[in-house]
């Protein structure tokens, strides 16, 4: 992830201690760091790293009011006249810096990501491309039971026309036909089941992805902290007490825009009244959009920001693509055969291979690479199994949907010829 990408930036004011005066300028906020940019000269006047903060307070003294106050090391920040609102701004910038100590654990956690060796690289590679593995099979085992409910639906669709056809049969009859209605009671027995199994299977979903995030709701200015969970049939947002703000169903969200790697709004559009929208802002964000591009891949919109993420996903060092499988196949043929030469094709993923194959990497490391890789090649034959079912699925509703349409016209016939 590009650590200079910028999330946010607001027009506000620094005082700026050589010179004694307020600074007119634009505070803005990466994945790592807070800056300001006076306006008139564009000097750089404030540069730091968010695991230098030591506390982020909203403060007003007699001649300071309104102001947020940011504590890095022993210098203490003052900045006024934020816009929006002072509040936006301490919310935004305390998420990410809480988020920050939590993901990094300061100095001394980075400190040591930089020494990792090239076998624990690759090893956090594939347990990310594992856990995403994962996380699509559960959205195709949902789908997949969406499917089992249709055709369950469909099944009864036919059961009742069975009992409509044999209702037209008797309405058909003379009235010396000595048969009664008990030829049609039976089938309605079954209808209290069916819908129990529907809503357990619903009750009995889970969670996918619970992330912290702050949440703008249409176009208000005030933001508030709470939680965005994602499930198989669709997300949910709440507030700091898991009280629910608003839950959309899959069939719900009319689109899904991604501003930024940290940055989405989901909307759902109505007619004749406002549409239902918000917007999320986490530190968290880039372990979520994965997950929403698979549940919602013809409603997802990249915008211009957000292109960046996109091409580094589908680069070797953050997804399942097969610069990560040769690197993972030649490290592994490294350690077994150190002395003999890596694969036989040519190019540039050939040299990073050699390149990779020359780092020594531990036997431990080597036996959890071959663990992790059979895992992804079981996950990857159920999911591919998991669609082949779906599609014979798929099949047998259009051939339900069109026998029932047919025997629906057909009962319409029988209807007029009646009336």
């Amino acid at each position: 992830m590009n650590e200079d990408i910028r999330i946010h930036s607001w027009p506000c004011s620094y005082y700026l201690d050589t010179s004694k005066q307020w600074v007119s300028g634009r505070l803005s906020l990466t994945p790592v760091a807070i800056k300001f940019t006076a306006d008139k000269t564009g000097e750089l006047l404030v540069n730091f790293h968010l695991s230098s903060i030591g506390e982020i307070k909203k403060e007003s003294s007699n001649l300071i009011f309104s102001s947020l106050t940011i504590l890095e090391k022993n210098t203490k920040h003052w900045f006024s006249s934020l816009q929006p609102n002072r509040n936006v701004v301490f919310n935004i910038l305390e998420h990410f810096w809480r988020e920050q100590l939590l993901s990094s654990q300061g100095a001394g956690a980075e400190a040591a990501a930089l020494q990792s060796t090239k076998g624990k690289e690759l090893t956090g590679l594939l347990t990310g491309s594992q856990k995403r593995l994962e996380d699509t099979a559960k959205v195709l085992h949902y789908q997949g039971e969406q499917f089992d409910n249709i055709m369950r639906g469909l099944n009864k669709i036919e059961g009742d026309m069975d009992v409509a056809d044999r209702l037209l049969t008797e309405l058909e009859s003379p009235s010396w036909w000595p048969f009664s209605s008990k030829l049609w009671k039976a089938p309605l027995e079954t209808k209290p089941k069916e819908t129990a199994t529907v809503s357990d299977s619903k009750n009995q979903e889970g969670i996918i992805i619970r992330i912290p995030v702050i949440i703008t709701h249409r176009t208000d200015s005030n933001v508030k902290p709470g939680k965005l969970m994602l499930f198989a049939s669709g997300l949910e947002i709440s507030d700091c007490n898991s009280q629910v703000i608003h839950r959309f169903e899959s069939k719900d969200v009319d689109d899904i825009r991604v501003h930024t790697p940290y940055e989405i709004s989901v909307r759902q559009r109505f007619i004749g009244k406002p549409d239902t929208s918000y917007r999320l802002l986490s530190a968290k964000m880039p372990e979520a959009i994965p997950i929403l591009e698979v549940q919602f891949s013809k409603k997802i919109q990249f915008l211009e920001d957000a292109l960046g993420f996109v091409g580094a996903r589908k680069s070797p060092q953050v997804d399942l693509g097969t610069s990560i499988w040769q690197a993972a196949t030649g490290l592994l043929g490294g350690v077994a055969q150190p002395s003999s030469p890596v694969g036989g094709r040519e190019g540039v993923d050939n040299e990073q291979v050699q390149l990779q194959t020359q780092e020594k990497i531990s036997q431990e490391e080597a036996k959890e690479l071959k663990q992790i890789l059979k895992k992804l090649k079981g996950l990857a034959l159920e999911t591919e199994a998991e669609l082949e079912r779906q599609d014979e699925a798929l099949d047998s509703i259009t051939t339900s949907v069109d026998r029932a349409t047919l025997n629906i016209d057909k009962q319409n016939r029988r209807i007029k010829k009646l009336t």
